[in-house]
């Protein structure tokens, strides 16, 4: 059966399924969410009005049986945060759930009565509206839970009250292998567009679908061998490699070496006590403290990667999973706190009142530097967390993120793009980390162009992170190549081994070309991932975006960063040349 797309009209309370159309067949995860949302949704609508949609696509390959780390999630919308387009991307349950249905995407538009709420259980039978009004008010751990006794073994993906309340730093959670909702589609605020579609939740039950075809199954099987056997060579994606025995907080004590860890809002690249907030020391709790306590935690079924963790409290009971490195670095160097049980802490609050670690860890910083608490109060830092529950003034302006704080309390050092805020690579001392927060079209965002690969990690070989020479051509290839790989529903850390291994690079591609029947080579690759780059760049320009928003903070450019005592020195001419080939060929 050919995949649909199931469109929920929440004005009408109805549902149809939908052929794709021919302009959307070839696209899956991002390259569909951005087709969707160019296609659709008016970039100069307001994100919190009626306009706005929430697109849920899971990648070519999610569903299919045995590709290796295949669960991840695109969520697409237009970015309360923002203002342009936005991809957030999840682990978990729902991108295999989602496909195994034979949906391609499921579109989520219109805005019910006022006041009305729903948990939408999505089966093979359609879609059913279930008043939410037991749900609300709660955190996503009750939430989950309670749709878990109704509906065991399903998908949730559902928001806490900082969605419910509409914040521009609220997420749509997914929830684990073990019902907990640690996986988020964090960035971007889509939680409040989900708020406004007056969805709680929405529960995907895949059992009795139809699965995912497969055009060519000894391509398919081809590709997987080689993309599998790639991941469990790679020193970082291997088992018991880096990243499977300390979490991708590995990089904490590594990025801290090279100066290039945000301390304390940015205002250094070293924190003295790193290695007590590091994926080492996360691993040493761990295996001190026992019990449900353990690294190697697989976010999605079929991972092999593993690189999420379970950290406990003292008796070994799981206190919150995962502790990221940009959330331990996000709520601990960044604030001035050494104190990962207060980080551990800090966590599961963001990911019961469903916030984005990154903005959130940002946005205290923020609020610290403008005086609300003094850096290093990890006891402040979490009561702000329940002001942000409970809704109050100062909560509000909390929730509302990075650059609401800083205009509320008077600060200037405000390290965000595009109104988002930059997760844990200091730009000024990695230089095409910098390129990619500038001007991708997501806001500041790593994942949207990784070059911490080759410029810290010795991917694809090994650059200066403190030179601008050909920044610009590296951030737009890891740009480009990223859009593919989040289409694919494969976890971007497969970008490791692909990049080091070259039958990984072709696994990928040929086990995409396997499942679809598209023509698809690792030649493909980056051309295709330049078609989505297009898209989402020509969106944000029709919703009022220009070069200027390519553009890193002002004090990057004045203040010196310590240790190595360097500023933003990529010129703005550098900076426009990584899009300037999108209209080329195009009437001015």
């Amino acid at each position: 059966m050919a995949k649909r797309i199931l469109r929920i009209n929440m004005t009408e309370l109805k549902a149809a399924y939908e052929p794709v159309p021919e302009k959307w067949a070839r696209w899956a995860g991002r390259g569909l969410t951005t087709s969707i949302v160019c296609d659709e949704i008016d970039p100069m609508c307001h994100p919190l009005g009626p306009n706005n949609k929430v697109v849920i696509a899971p990648g070519w390959v999610s569903g299919s049986p045995a590709a290796p780390s295949s669960g991840r999630t695109s969520f697409g919308a237009k970015s309360p945060l923002t203002g342009g387009i936005k991809e957030s991307n999840a682990g978990g349950l729902s991108s295999q759930m989602i496909a195994k249905l034979g949906l391609a995407a499921i579109i989520v538009e219109g805005t019910p009565a006022k006041g009305s709420w729903y948990t939408l259980v999505v089966s093979k039978d359609g879609v059913k509206f279930e008043s939410a009004s037991d749900l609300m008010g709660k955190g996503m751990y009750e939430v989950d839970e309670l749709l878990w006794k109704k509906y065991p073994k399903t998908a949730v993906i559902g928001i806490g009250q900082a969605g419910e309340m509409k914040l521009s730093n609220a997420g749509i959670s997914v929830n684990d292998p073990e019902n907990k909702p640690g996986r988020y589609a964090g960035r971007g605020g889509l939680g409040a567009v989900m708020a406004v579609r007056g969805v709680k939740a929405m529960v995907i039950v895949d059992e009795g679908g139809p699965g995912v075809e497969i055009a060519n199954q000894d391509l398919f099987k081809q590709g997987r061998k080689k993309l599998t056997e790639s991941i469990q060579e790679h020193g970082l994606t291997k088992k018991g490699g880096g990243l499977n025995a300390f979490g991708t907080a590995v990089l904490v004590n590594i990025l801290n070496e090279a100066g290039g860890l945000p301390t304390r809002n940015f205002s250094a690249g070293q924190f003295e006590a790193a290695a007590k907030i590091s994926g080492e020391a996360i691993a040493e709790v761990c295996e001190k403290r026992g019990g449900e306590g353990t690294m190697g935690h697989g976010c999605h079924p079929g991972c092999i990667i593993k690189c999420s963790n379970i950290y406990p409290d003292a008796s070994g009971e799981a206190i919150v999973s995962c502790i990221e490195y940009e959330t331990t670095w996000a709520m601990g160097a960044n604030c001035g706190i050494e104190d990962l049980e207060f980080i551990a802490k800090m966590t599961r609050e963001c990911n019961d009142i469903g916030l984005d670690t990154i903005e959130a860890g940002n946005t205290v910083a923020i609020a610290m530097e403008g005086g609300l608490l003094e850096f290093g109060d990890a006891e402040g830092a979490f009561k702000t967390f329940d002001e942000i529950r409970k809704g109050t003034p100062l909560g509000r302006i909390l929730g509302q993120g990075v650059e609401a704080t800083a205009k509320a309390f008077g600060v200037s050092r405000v390290p965000t793009v595009k109104g988002q805020s930059m997760p844990a690579y200091e730009p000024r001392a990695v230089k095409g980390i910098g390129v990619t927060y500038a001007t991708t079209p997501m806001g500041a965002d790593h994942t949207a162009g990784y070059t911490i690969a080759p410029e810290i990690a010795g991917v694809s070989g090994k650059l200066d992170p403190l030179s601008d020479e050909g920044k610009a051509e590296l951030s737009l290839t890891f740009q480009a190549a990223t859009a593919f790989i989040d289409s694919t529903g494969y976890c971007l850390f497969i970008a490791f081994p692909i990049l080091d291994i070259a039958k990984g690079w072709e696994g990928m591609a040929e086990s995409v070309a396997g499942v679809t029947g598209l023509n698809i080579t690792g030649a493909d690759v980056v051309p295709i991932g330049k078609e989505i780059l297009k898209m989402e760049r020509l969106f944000n320009e029709k919703a009022g975006f220009t070069a200027e928003d390519d553009r890193p903070p002002e004090f990057m450019r004045e203040e010196s960063l310590p240790p190595h005592n360097v500023k933003w020195t990529i010129t703005d001419e550098q900076l426009d040349s990584v899009f300037g080939w999108v209209h080329e060929g195009q009437p001015a």
